[in-house]
């Protein structure tokens, strides 16, 4: 065979002719001859073996050609036994090494020409797949075609067998049969451009096409490994990131496989630099795969992030560049780096530095311009945290940056701050109670220890000791001056010292001096300076002993060998201790004290790391404090649910790990059980289950222990409101009929009667739980009144009273009030135990000055109207016998008196005595007092909800047993009465029946109370001339509690019908304004609020008295007043009027949650339509009234949030021309600054400036102030910016034009523009048509009058009686403290009412 097979580039160029000895196909067959020549192939390769395939090639290859799947699923099949025939037979014949050149040729061709057609039909059949994929594809509610999902499936079955047989031969060391052992690259190509093509098929990356996928990339990287297809992956990896952008995990996937299993790192390295590479203006491009390359980079950390490491510094430009998604990308290698690799505490210096370099990256980017990447960065560093892979010195600095996102814009970003900041509470590394309050005490203490320490080791630390021989080098250059000059002198027989050889001589002679002790004194005249003295003994010493050893070096006498002896004798070993002195100036160091030294340096150090780590500690206290008071904050965030589900969790984390203070939260989140929003209410009640409800024991009881005591432990010191949220939470708990529930009831049992020893605050926990399952299962309470009343509502009531109110409470939980039931009523007969005790409860604490007595005695009576049959004989009863009780009580007083004024001998101060039963008195009448509004109150309730309500039960009974009996009866009985049956017909027709029989039972219920509840054989009536008397006469009642009671008891009376109200109304506005005691002003407004939902027409006269209370001095009456006022406005019972001026104030008020509820009201009313455009002019009006005095700031504040809502372009038009309408009534300079403000808070448009240029006359003339031109001119300001050009040359002549008279003032420029018109006309005669316009324009001018323009002025009454003086009767008892008839407003707008029937027929 002379031919050899070269790979082509494109399969068509086989059958052209090519170079020498090239081999082109001969015979491309029909379709119709395929079958049979692949038989004939078939049968030559069960023959010849796979070499077949130099005979058949052009069979195969006309199969490329051919359409039908059944001839290529066969050749396939061919194809794949050819090639697993070269891996059978190829090893043997390569690793012999026998085959001579021509057959190293022929199986050359072979392999090629089998890897070459099985790769071409495999991208056939690829493409086939795909397409027949996208054709049929299913619809809308469409079924996928059989057949169709049929073959797709078998090719994914068959795409394996291929790859895995190609794997199979590459695999093996074909190098051989190339030259040279050099493998062509078109070889190359031909198999990875296969790989490649299977790589983009859109389903590659499912699960089901895991074993093709892994197949592909490991074939891949074999041909990386073997055939040096590195730089050709790279630039495909690029490419298939930049058009594919699913594939970026695999490709992820791939390049991890390649360096891990096959050891190619240097090709991450290669790809990361090729993406660093790209620019940003190439990444911003549509389609330049950006986020395909991020999320490659992003899933490539996770699987190799130690790889990438060496090449991070080429992906960091991409931080600085525009793509978010790249920044993004880079914080996700970075954060996996970090906890992947570098993290612990063993790493090196290098890595140390990288790790803190890329941490301070990380941080940079919490604040990025984009919130997703904010978010994402965030969320970097929860998984740091919960990997434990944060340094702790950062955790301070990163928490605090965190907690400053919780107030970021992004709800992503909000999120995602609370779950790093949850991150970092559940795996903190400090102290499980975080308590700022409990760590300062400890902190405190340890660092006054570490002070004392210091002082201590300060005291004990001696000056520093000098090494001798540095001493001798210090002194040296001393010394060697002196023997150079006493061995001078010496050789010149001079004698330096007078005397001093005899000296010296007599030290050494005397007292048996030897050689040792010289050498001592030598070193010490050395370690005193005496250089001169101790050369000298040193060369008298050598003169007496020449053979010491201390002396023997100066056998030749010079400088170096006295020089050398000096310098052995001051710091050899052999010198004596020091004496006294010399010991204080250089200290020897001994083993001892170098031990004590170092022990107490051990000491001080341990106390500096607790210091310090309780530093720490505290920080991180205080940071979690802050984070949970925000987040608290954000669990009513109404932007959007997922931050108050994030919120949720983090309260329930910080609960679960004992946070301090993390009570607070998961109380507050308990009242979004009630939470519209579905999803809310769910998180609450999860968190809920899982703190309370999902106990943690070994056996039921355990359990139910534990329970109950985490559920007693919320309701400790909770408010009614806080119960009642529990209740929906445990009312379903109990619902579910369980051992554990069983259990639960038990225990609460047991705690509630004392079997168990327990405080009183868990023993009325326990009471209110037990009502709460009472709300489930009524059997309960029910089952176990003789219990209740026993424990708390008997002898030992006056105790505890507000055992005795949970326990009504309880009870309560069993009426058909609170169960809504429709059956007939649950009711309990009047002599039942439970009202007796009741009812001698109420009546003994009336004599009583318990403080605990209102409240229990408020529940007391509302259970009894709830629960009793006749709770209006109950409750006259119950007020006789309180009434005779306080006589006598009364009496007993006076009795006393009388005694002590006839025994003034025995008493020295009688008055006290009288005051402090006066006193008694006055509470006990209070009290009393209190229970008659109390009763008059619920016996209102009890007519219009009860007895309403049964006989509307009743008549549906009624009508559905006439509704039974059939028409034929209803015949019968209406036949006589012919008229009024065919009234009733039209009636039924129109629906009326019902509503007249409403309006008939209602009209029933008003008439008794107007006329038999405070008639003169009611003993409420008893009681109206006392509340009268003691709300009129202040002077002679200035008891506070009897003030308040008598206030809110006259406020109930009046709820009974409009005549009390109409009769006491003065009576109560009077209070309301002139009483000296904030809580009955208080009170007042509350009780006014609901008498303005009963009777709107009696009250709408006195709104501005209502109003006027938003200015009180006290913060609790204005508190309560925003609270009703809104309430009424927002539920339509009170017109808007320009009184809400009031409200906007108290948005600059200085209680904070008075301003949060101003907020809000104007947030609710921005709600309704049109509500606060239709009052701003009528507000500014207001606010900028000299008479109010109120400063440019506070207004301005003010405007800018009410202009806020302002927000439609219509609107924007219509207030631009009113505020400049204002212009001409306003008089003063401030009242135009106002306008003028008010003018440039408004989000001007195109139409509000137009609207501003044809209003130029009203405002034009003061343009000359300031406070005017400033404001105007800042709107021409905004509009300028991104205006169109046509546009901005109309805002720019305005402008001018407002600076122009600003300057020169409106009366000079109107003057030059005449004068220059005038100069015009004398100049250049105008033609004839423009001659009568000036003219026309004058005379309409001077024909519009100057009232027109004005706005009318409202006319004042000429007669208006004069208003006399309100004052209290303290000291005339004759004359009532109440409004006179004259100042009673009278009704303008009255509020109609009309009955259900009347609505019904119109």
């Amino acid at each position: 065979m002379s031919w050899e097979f070269n790979i082509p580039v494109c399969v068509a160029d086989l059958v052209k002719p090519g170079g020498m000895g090239q081999y082109v196909v001969q015979d491309v067959q029909m379709p119709k001859d395929l079958p049979s020549c692949l038989k004939s192939f078939k049968a030559a390769m069960r023959s010849q073996g796979p070499l077949c395939i130099l005979e058949h090639f052009d069979t195969v290859y006309s199969v490329l050609h051919h359409v039908d799947l059944t001839v290529k699923e066969d050749a396939l099949e061919l194809l794949v036994q050819v090639i697993r025939g070269f891996s059978v037979a190829l090893p043997s014949l390569l690793l012999s090494g026998s085959l001579s050149a021509v057959d190293r040729r022929h199986h050359l061709n072979a392999v090629k020409m089998g890897v070459f057609l099985l790769c071409k039909l495999t991208e056939s059949l690829e493409s086939d797949s795909y397409r027949q994929s996208i054709v049929t594809a299913p619809g809308k509610g469409s079924k996928k075609s059989k057949s169709g999902s049929e073959g797709m499936v078998q090719w994914d079955s068959e795409r394996y067998t291929v790859l895995l047989s190609l794997t199979q031969l590459l695999q093996l060391d074909i190098r051989p049969l190339w030259s040279l052992s050099l493998v062509e690259e078109e070889f190359v190509s031909c198999v990875t451009c296969c790989c490649y093509k299977l790589l983009e098929n859109p389903h590659i990356s499912h699960v089901k096409s895991k074993p093709a996928r892994d197949s592909i990339i490991h074939l891949l990287g074999v041909m990386i490994k073997k055939y040096n297809h590195m730089l050709g992956a790279r630039v495909k990896v690029i490419q298939l990131l930049q058009h594919f952008e699913q594939l970026a995990g695999v490709c992820a996937q791939a390049v991890a496989s390649w360096s891990s299993e096959f050891g190619i790192k240097a090709i991450v390295g290669e790809i990361m630099r090729e993406i660093g590479q790209k620019s940003s203006e190439e990444l911003s491009r549509e389609g330049s795969g950006v986020r395909a390359f991020s999320g490659f980079l992003s899933e490539l950390s996770t699987l190799v992030p130690d790889v990438m490491i060496p090449n991070v510094s080429v992906l960091l430009t991409h931080l600085e560049g525009e793509s978010p998604s790249m920044r993004v990308a880079v914080c996700e290698v970075l954060g996996e780096v970090l906890v992947r690799v570098l993290s612990g505490d063993k790493l090196e210096d290098s890595a140390r530095a990288d790790r803190d370099r890329f941490l301070d990256t990380l941080q940079e980017h919490i604040h990025d311009t984009h919130s997703h990447v904010r978010a994402r960065v965030l969320q970097v560093y929860t998984r740091i945290v919960n990997s434990k892979a944060l340094p702790l010195c950062r955790y301070t600095e990163v928490m605090e940056l965190a907690v400053g996102r919780l107030g970021d814009k992004s709800v992503n970003v909000c999120k995602s701050a609370i779950q790093l900041l949850a991150a970092f509470i559940a795996h903190n590394p400090y102290s499980c109670k975080l308590s700022s309050a409990d760590l300062r005490k400890p902190l405190d203490k340890e660092m006054a220890k570490l002070k004392e320490m210091k002082d201590k080791v300060k005291e004990k630390t001696p000056v520093t000791v000098i090494g001798a021989d540095e001493l001798w080098a210090a002194m040296e250059p001393e010394v060697l001056q002196t023997v150079q000059a006493q061995l001078e002198s010496s050789s010149e027989g001079e004698s330096c010292v007078e005397g001093g050889a005899d000296q010296y001589e007599e030290f050494i002679e005397g007292e048996e001096r030897n050689d040792r002790c010289t050498a001592v004194q030598i070193a010490q005249f050395l370690r005193g300076s005496k250089y001169r003295q101790a050369v000298h003994l040193c060369l008298q010493a050598h003169n007496h002993f020449p053979e010491s050893e201390f002396f023997s070096a100066m056998s030749t006498l010079n400088t170096d060998s006295v020089m050398a002896t000096l310098a052995q004798l001051f710091t050899g070993p052999m010198q004596e201790p020091l004496t006294e002195t010399q010991v204080e100036e250089h200290p020897p160091t001994s083993t001892q004290i170098q031990m004590e030294d170092i022990l107490d340096d051990g000491e001080l150090k341990k106390q500096e790391m607790l210091v310090q780590y309780l530093k720490d500690t505290e920080s991180f206290a205080l940071q979690v404090e802050r984070t949970i008071s925000i987040i608290n904050n954000l669990l009513y965030w109404k932007t959007t649910t997922g931050i108050v589900q994030e919120a949720v969790q983090f309260c329930v984390t910080v609960c679960e790990f004992s946070v301090a203070d993390s009570l607070s939260g998961v109380r507050k989140m308990l009242p979004l059980v009630w939470s519209a929003d579905t999803s809310v209410k769910e998180s609450v009640l999860h968190a809920y289950k899982r703190l309370y409800l999902n106990p943690q024991g070994d056996s039921t009881r355990a359990k139910a222990q534990t329970l109950v005591d985490s559920l007693s432990a919320l309701m400790v010191d909770a408010s009614l409101g806080t119960i009642q949220c529990l209740e929906e939470i445990v009312q379903e708990f109990f619902g579910c009929d369980g051992v554990l529930q069983s259990s639960v009831v038990q225990v609460l049992w047991e705690r509630f009667s004392g079997k168990r020893e327990t405080s009183n605050l868990h023993r009325r926990a326990a009471v209110l739980l037990l009502g709460m399952a009472a709300r489930a299962e009524r059997e309960v309470i029910l089952s176990n009144l003789d219990t209740l009343c026993s424990v708390a509502l008997e002898e030992n009531v006056t105790e505890d009273y507000l055992l005795a109110r949970d326990t009504v409470l309880s009870i309560c939980n069993i009426t058909d009030h609170v169960r809504q039931s429709k059956a007939s009523p649950f009711r309990l007969p009047m002599d039942h135990q439970l009202f007796s005790c009741l009812t001698r409860a109420i009546s003994d604490g009336v004599i009583l000055t318990d403080p605990q007595w209102q409240s229990f005695m408020e529940q007391a009576v509302r259970l009894i109207y709830f629960l009793s049959e006749s709770p209006d004989v109950l409750c006259s009863h119950l007020l006789q016998r309180s009434t005779r009780l306080l006589l006598e009580q009364i009496n007993e007083n006076r009795e006393k008196n009388k005694v002590q004024v006839a025994e003034t001998n025995q008493s020295q101060d009688p008055t006290q005595d009288l005051e402090q039963s006066e006193q008694v008195n006055s509470v006990c009448l209070a009290q009393l007092l209190s229970l008659c509004g109390c009763v008059a109150f619920w016996q209102v309730s009890y007519l219009e909800r009860s007895v309403s309500t049964e006989l509307r039960r009743r008549r549906g009974e009624r009508e559905q047993k006439e509704e039974a009996k059939g028409p034929e009866s209803k015949t019968k009985v209406l036949a006589p009465k012919s008229k009024s049956s065919n009234d009733s017909c039209m009636e039924e027709e129109l629906g009326l029946t019902g509503a007249s029989a409403e309006d008939t039972e209602a009209e029933l219920i008003r008439k008794i109370c107007e006329t038999e509840l405070l008639s003169d054989d009611n003993l409420l009536r008893v009681f109206v001339p006392v509340l009268v008397k003691v709300c009129s006469s202040p002077g002679h009642y200035p008891h506070p509690q009897l003030t308040t009671a008598a206030c809110l008891a006259l406020s109930q009376y009046m709820m009974i019908s409009p005549g009390m109200c109409m009769d006491h109304i003065r009576l109560l506005f009077t209070v309301l304004e002139r009483s000296p005691l904030p809580i009955v002003r208080a009170n007042a407004i509350i009780a006014l609020g609901d008498l303005t939902v009963r009777f709107p027409n009696i009250l709408e006269p006195w709104t501005p008295n209502l109003y006027a209370r938003l200015s009180d001095d006290d913060s609790s009456v204005r508190l309560t007043a925003v609270t009703v006022l809104t309430q009424l406005v927002l539920k339509d019972v009170l017109k808007v009027k320009g009184q809400v001026s009031e409200v906007a104030v108290l948005l600059l008020d200085p209680e904070p949650h008075i301003a949060s509820l101003a907020l809000n009201f104007f947030n609710e009313l921005a709600a309704k339509d049109n509500a606060i455009y239709n009052l701003l002019p009528d507000i500014i009006s207001r606010l900028s009234d000299p008479q109010r005095g109120m400063n440019e700031e506070d207004f301005n504040t003010i405007m800018k949030q009410l202009f806020s809502y302002i927000t439609k372009e219509r609107q924007t038009e219509s207030l631009v021309e009113k505020l400049c309408q204002r212009f001409r009534t306003a008089k003063t300079e401030r009242q135009w600054s106002d306008l003028a403000v008010s003018l440039s808070l408004l989000s001007m448009c195109e139409r509000g400036f137009k609207r501003l240029q044809e209003c130029w006359e009203c405002y034009s003339d003061k343009l000359t102030e300031p406070g005017v031109y400033q404001p105007l001119l800042s709107i021409a300001a905004k509009l300028r910016r991104g205006a169109k050009q046509q546009f901005k040359a109309q805002v720019e002549e305005f402008e001018k034009k407002l600076t122009v008279v600003h300057t020169k003032g409106l009366e000079n420029v109107e003057r030059e523009a005449e004068c220059n018109e005038e100069s015009q006309t004398t100049l250049t005669p105008l033609p004839v048509r423009s001659a009568h316009k000036p003219r026309r324009g004058r005379a309409k001018s001077s024909a519009v009058d100057d009232s027109d323009l004005m706005t009318p002025k409202q006319q004042k009454h000429s007669q208006r009686r004069p208003r006399k003086p309100i004052t209290f009767s303290s000291d005339e008892e004759e004359e009532d403290a109440v409004m006179q008839e004259s100042e009673t407003p009278k009704v303008t707008t009255p509020i109609s009412r009309t009955s259900r029937r009347t609505r019904l027929r119109h």
